[in-house]
């Protein structure tokens, strides 16, 4: 079964203007090529699509329903031929957890002054490249190295290392914690994208651990006292919650948090991206 483009837009053109001969002008092409571009299409799916009159043409109700997902069909297209001819007009930035902290508004904000002619755009994606290796974005922020040679990347700041417990866990009472103070809890943890594994304890006193996949149920975990965590600074400015509290864990080394983006074909606006997010983490 066979589906082409054109047959999808010769039955919405047919809809759209009401009649085969009005839809041969708006597509310019001849009625009798509208006729067969929509018999081949009925026969490829099996199905009829149009009941013809002398006087209208309407769609069946299978035809309503192949209607809708030719509209979506040919928007997405349309998309996509727009993204690849834009001249990179647009600069998708993935993340998995966090974007960039405390700096995300500061770098939207100064982004949309000084580069008005690109648009930003934030996406977030919880994989290990946060979208990059799966073509959601242009650059990634992500806070480990990658172990691709595909991508190059460079770090633009440092965060510390935060606890998230329960508000009314006991270790919550304390301005800061040491890592030996995690060592006995449960510690719960995302293996994808996330930057805490249990080499940061000496192997006698490794927590034990439960894993997750997303931001928002580890926070709910958390909040119910079943589990600790333990993640960058940024994500207690973007994900500040009720019932949980966020505590430095003094002892353990920061986070570099890097900038990451194909080797082969750099977005041109990547350059400016990687010096405005080190202005403001060196400044921040």
């Amino acid at each position: 079964m066979d589906v082409e483009l054109r047959q999808l837009r010769c039955l919405v053109a047919i809809v759209d203007e009401g009649s085969f001969t009005d839809a041969a002008i708006a597509l310019g092409v001849s009625q009798a090529a509208v006729s067969r571009t929509l018999a081949s299409l009925e026969r490829a799916l099996g199905v009829r699509l149009l009941r013809r009159t002398s006087r209208e043409v309407s769609p069946t109700g299978t035809g309503l329903r192949v209607l809708a997902h030719a509209r979506r069909v040919l928007g997405e297209v349309d998309d996509l031929i727009q993204e690849a001819t834009s001249g990179h007009a647009c600069l998708r930035v993935g993340y998995a957890w966090s974007a960039v902290g405390r700096h995300t508004l500061a770098f939207q904000r100064r982004w949309a002054e000084t580069r008005p002619e690109t648009e930003l755009r934030l996406v977030r994606v919880n994989s290990a490249t946060a979208g990059l290796a799966e073509g959601a974005c242009d650059l990634a922020v992500v806070r480990r190295p990658l172990d691709d040679r595909r991508f190059d990347s460079a770090i633009v700041g440092l965060e510390r290392r935060l606890c998230a417990m329960a508000s009314d866990d006991p270790l919550a009472r304390r301005r800061s914690v040491r890592l030996a103070d995690i060592g006995g809890r449960t510690l719960l943890i995302d293996r994808r994208t996330g930057t805490t594994t249990t080499q940061l304890w000496p192997p006698d006193s490794r927590p034990a651990t439960r894993a997750t996949h997303d931001v928002d149920d580890w926070l709910t975990a958390i909040s119910l006292g079943r589990c600790v965590g333990m993640t960058a600074e940024s994500t207690a400015h973007q994900y500040p919650r009720p019932g949980i509290v966020y505590r430095p864990v003094r002892d353990a080394e920061p986070i570099a948090v890097r900038l990451a983006w194909w080797r082969d074909e750099p977005h041109p606006a990547a350059q400016a991206a990687l010096e405005l997010l080190t202005t403001l983490y060196g400044t921040g």
